[in-house]
């Protein structure tokens, strides 16, 4: 069995790599810092002797994405995790940056969903995982691109997940939605965060397990699980307003 996983160098996308090589999977790590990959590829065969590649790719390049897939069509798994973040008033933060976030949280994983999807609908089988964000049920308020962008990936793999339901299809599509993870992220993102962070450890041990048992919602952590029920209860401009405030108190 053979899983791709995109945003590999770090975090989620590295533990979620860890937990597929227990299980005796070969490998495909993808993100842009060779060094970084180079080093997680000897960790993990040194840890569990499992065959680990790795392909440094720009996905904010629509073209690296489709050449991606042409040379990993023959995966069993594919995990979209790549993605960063961006803190600050809309009207403030860096255009660039955020057209940036934009290719690489929503361009990237639309392009390699979709081939995908594609590939593993003619095969008869195949799993994508979606890596959102608990963000992504929420107005984000300091962080909308962001926040914007994992409403996609929501909206985006529930329509996918009714239409192969429709089909009977042997495809899954499943998302992760975890909330704060001590990763890299918050660096990127120029924030703080005062609620406790889960281990990437943790939620990539959560996911991986939920994933493989079929499950399509994989929201880590009793709080986050709370956090997407009470936005689903009260009114948005409600939901709004605490995010802000929440939001307000990651600034440095």
């Amino acid at each position: 069995m053979k899983v791709l996983i995109t945003g590999a160098s770090s975090g989620i996308g590295r533990d979620i790599a860890k937990e597929f090589a227990k299980r005796n999977w070969e490998i495909i790590l993808v993100a842009r810092n060779v060094d970084r990959l180079e080093q997680i590829r000897k960790e993990i065969f040194e840890e569990y002797r499992a065959s680990v590649y790795f392909e440094s790719v720009d996905l904010t390049s629509r073209n690296n994405c489709i050449q991606l897939f042409n040379k990993y069509k023959d995966v069993d798994v594919v995990v979209n995790n790549a993605g960063l973040g961006d803190f600050g008033l809309f009207e403030q933060t860096n255009l660039t940056k955020d057209l940036t976030l934009i290719d690489t949280n929503i361009t990237a994983l639309h392009i390699l969903t979709k081939l995908y999807l594609r590939e593993f609908k003619s095969k008869k089988s195949g799993k994508i995982l979606n890596v959102a964000s608990i963000a992504g049920f929420l107005p984000g308020p300091l962080m909308a691109t962001y926040y914007a962008t994992k409403s996609y990936v929501v909206k985006l793999s529930e329509s996918i997940r009714e239409e192969l339901k429709k089909e009977k299809s042997n495809v899954q599509i499943s998302i992760l939605c975890p909330g704060p993870v001590k990763t890299n992220f918050n660096n990127v993102a120029n924030v703080k965060f005062d609620i406790k962070s889960m281990p990437s450890e943790t939620v990539a041990q959560y996911a991986v397990e939920k994933f493989l048992k079929g499950k399509f919602y994989i929201v880590p952590g009793f709080g986050v699980k709370c956090a997407r029920i009470f936005s689903r209860l009260v009114p948005t401009s409600f939901v709004a307003g605490f995010v802000y405030k929440t939001q307000k108190k990651k600034e440095g």
